[in-house]
């Protein structure tokens, strides 16, 4: 048995001669950042900025390969340098990719079908990141919850990197050799200096302007790994003396602990705020190894770190659609101990990924000892395989889903007795009890359809959309309002048809009818939304009056600097707008704390209730405004009794996600907001 291990040992290959220990380590510390705050994200509210270790850690070795080959041979061999990435790579996160696409057949909700499928499919091709940045200016698409693919938006990223880099140091070389005197090093360094600081520039400018998109797109990132690329330039950065090494390392470290637990949501990113964790890595980089086995690179090289650090890239890729499928697998959720369970469960895949996946991959003799092409048509076919198992899996599922729908509309159609909030009298029907319609599966795809009528958040144009009666003598009623109002749009239409009204929508993703100033996720946002108040104004002030007016909005809207009172007068100040036109509101629901369908798939409707105290806000704006309005209309009791909020009332599922209504619920409201506008237009 001594003999086998010897000869064993003998054979694994040995660590290359510029390997540096404490890396490793520092890689794992940085996917622990990301994992502990996905799956603890209160405890370590700021941990996303793991990835952005990973970005100079990759800048570093990159840059430091690519030189080490141009000083070496002089030229850089793009196939070659691809084909090892490839290799690298391009296995091990297929395969996770393809346990994705059989997840999605057996246990995810046919409601998040097509997007998860989308981002499979961009994910294996490497362009997430940028999808990402498109559906996170859709205000709509950003409140959808999370795929299990959305975590390779970093991958996708650092693929790009691994493709634009080596051209652009090619580049800045050859511009070098043409047009100055300079050597090749000096111009690498130039070339790497403008990189960083145009990226940074940009990445600052467009975070502050629109922050949704700016946290996914590349060009926003792509100075962070010019921080580790100068230092693989530059060795005169690196510390010489004990007590510099010790400082960097150390502040290094203290950089990104702080980052990590104090930054959160609400903290500009990238930006320049991401200077802090990215010169904290760039840091404890530069402080390398030192034999003193208390300084900081000594502590990350210790063999506990470096395990870590090894399985780091399978445990990024595992983690989290472990966290975002256990919520439907039978039996799971998210309770401690499931969380704990799967907090382990990461580490064990992951170290099975990297023994049996990722190291044969990169060492596989078929393709090192073959030209780069072979490795390319591997890569084709791996990436066709996950493919064809994301389409099966919405091909098997598609009927499912058309299914589902063509069974929601016929009951739609003719709303059983008392179901839902047709039982707002105390109308009761024992055949509703266990009914969950929408099922819990469904829920969160039973959204309104007219997206063409909703502005998007930095969006500033007022859209008009018309509907029911084009008879010149037909009521003009106006649906006006933020997305708590837009969840409304269905049942309005069905109104307008019915009861004879010419109805007009003017809706924008968080911004309601009020004349306060809004707070939103940036100064762009912000300032649209001033913009579409503006100009909804101008329409109220200029345009042919209204016979009644429909507005919601959702009660937790940040304000800044305001109370509820004064909150409640910016709504009245901006009703104003519509002269003596009759105003109709609504108490807004309630805001649960997280998407109900998940509690409804695995548990009776009963154990998925919430306290009335942490889901309805003690004094709702609309509410005290609309007292003084035509008509307010207060469903509370239909969604709670004294102590509980409730997720489904009377077979009808009620919210589509943690705060927004199904279509089905709305329209089974219909009538009371019917019967509350027809009040409001006798009393002109």
């Amino acid at each position: 048995m001594s003999h086998a291990l010897a000869e064993r040992r003998r054979q694994r290959p040995a660590p290359a001669k510029h390997f540096e220990a404490h890396i490793q380590g520092l890689r794992a510390v940085a996917v622990l950042l990301v994992v502990l705050f996905h799956f603890w994200p209160g405890r370590l509210s700021g941990g996303y900025i793991g990835v952005d270790i990973f970005f100079v850690i990759s800048g570093f070795l990159i840059t430091a390969h690519l030189v080490r080959e141009l000083t070496n041979t002089g030229r850089i061999s793009l196939p070659q340098f691809w084909a090892r990435r490839a290799r690298r790579l391009l296995p091990a996160s297929l395969a996770v990719l393809v346990f994705c696409s059989v997840a999605t057949l057996l246990w995810l909700p046919l409601s998040g079908l097509g997007d998860t499928v989308r981002e499979i499919l961009a994910s294996t091709f490497y362009f997430e990141n940028w999808l990402l940045a498109a559906d996170s200016v859709d205000y709509l698409a950003a409140s959808n919850n999370a795929t299990m693919a959305q975590h390779y938006w970093t991958l996708s990223l650092e693929e790009q990197f691994y493709v634009l880099w080596p051209l652009l140091l090619l580049l800045g070389v050859g511009a070098g050799a043409k047009f100055f005197a300079s050597g090749q090093r000096a111009a690498l360094i130039g070339t790497i200096v403008v990189i960083t600081v145009l990226s940074l520039v940009f990445s600052v400018v467009y975070t502050a302007l629109e922050p949704a998109p700016a946290y996914f797109v590349t060009f926003t990132r792509m100075w962070e790994f010019g921080i580790g690329a100068m230092l693989a330039l530059l060795p005169t950065l690196r510390p010489r003396s004990a007590w510099a090494n010790f400082v960097l390392g150390y502040g290094g470290l203290f950089a990104i602990l702080v980052a990590g637990y104090f930054y959160d949501a609400t903290t500009p990113f990238p930006g320049y705020m991401a200077l802090v964790p990215v010169l904290g890595a760039a840091a404890v980089i530069a402080a390398g190894r030192s034999e003193r086995w208390w300084e900081a690179g000594s502590i990350l090289s210790l063999r506990p770190a470096r395990f870590i650090g090894d399985i780091s890239y399978s445990l990024y890729l595992w983690h989290w659609p472990l966290i975002v499928i256990a919520p439907y697998v039978p039996g799971w959720g998210l309770s401690t101990a499931h969380r704990l369970t799967l907090f382990v469960l990461c580490f064990v895949l992951a170290w099975l990924t990297k023994k049996f996946v990722e190291d044969p991959g990169r060492q596989w003799r078929f393709l090192t000892s073959r030209r780069p092409r072979v490795t390319a048509a591997f890569a084709v076919i791996l990436m066709a395989i996950s493919a064809a198992f994301a389409g099966v899996a919405y091909m098997v599922n598609q009927p499912k889903y058309e299914a589902a729908a063509a069974e929601l509309q016929a009951i739609r159609e003719d709303f059983p007795e008392c179901f839902g909030a047709l039982s707002l009298d105390g109308c009761e029907n024992p055949e509703l009890a266990g009914m969950i319609v929408p099922s819990p599966g469904f829920g969160n795809a039973d959204s309104p359809e007219h997206e063409d009528c909703f502005v998007q958040l930095n969006n500033s144009e007022l859209v008009g959309c018309e509907f029911g009666s084009d008879e010149a003598d037909a009521p003009r009623i106006a649906l006006i309002g933020d997305s708590h109002a837009y969840q409304y749009i269905e049942a309005m239409i069905q109104l307008a048809d019915e009861r004879g009204w010419a109805l007009t929508t003017y809706l924008k993703g968080a911004c309601p009818w009020n004349a306060a100033e809004v707070g939103g996720p940036s100064a762009a946002f912000t300032a649209s939304c001033v913009a579409w108040k503006q100009n909804l104004q101008d329409e109220l002030e200029s345009g042919e009056s209204f016979d009644a007016i429909f507005t919601a909005a959702l009660a937790t809207t940040p304000y800044p600097g305001s109370d509820a009172d004064a909150q409640a007068a910016g709504f009245t100040e901006a009703w104003g707008w519509a002269g003596d036109t009759p105003i109709v509101t609504i108490v807004d629901n309630p805001d649960l704390a997280d998407d109900p369908n998940k509690c409804l798939r695995q548990n009776d409707a009963s154990a998925c209730t919430e306290p009335r105290d942490s889901v309805l806000v003690e004094r709702d704006p609309i509410a005290l405004a609309g007292a003084e309005a035509s008509e307010l209309l207060d469903l509370t009791e239909l969604y709670c009794d004294d102590e509980e909020c409730f997720p489904v009332v009377s077979g009808a599922n009620v919210y589509r996600d943690q705060d927004h209504l199904t279509v089905t619920w709305t329209l089974s409201m219909r009538d009371h907001i019917g019967d509350a506008i027809e009040r409001a237009l006798s009393s002109r």
